[in-house]
């Protein structure tokens, strides 16, 4: 069991959100799903839709180990330089 001092501040982070896209023609769509059943199914729709209205092209999916954990560091920055933008979605 690990004791935390709740009257202690924690860390700063130095994590900034990624600037908006101005629109989405002809980006780049990454997907990130956590293999929960549908999930697939609504990013590949999703990311179909979106690609019909806007253009770019779908990268190939990629998959989190586990639905309640965050991602692996290194699938996410496998993604990064790859695409513009990345759909994630929880099915059941």
């Amino acid at each position: 069991m690990r004791l935390v001092d709740p009257s202690v501040p924690g860390k700063t982070s130095s994590n900034k959100r990624a600037p908006a896209l101005k629109d989405l023609k002809g980006k780049t769509i990454g997907l990130l799903s956590n293999r929960k059943l549908n999930a697939d199914l609504l990013l590949q729709e999703t990311a179909a839709c979106l690609q019909q209205r806007y253009g770019g092209r779908i990268l190939e999916m990629a998959h989190k180990l586990n639905p309640s954990a965050p991602a692996p560091a290194d699938t996410l920055t496998n993604l990064t330089p790859e695409c513009d933008y990345l759909l994630t979605a929880t099915g059941d």
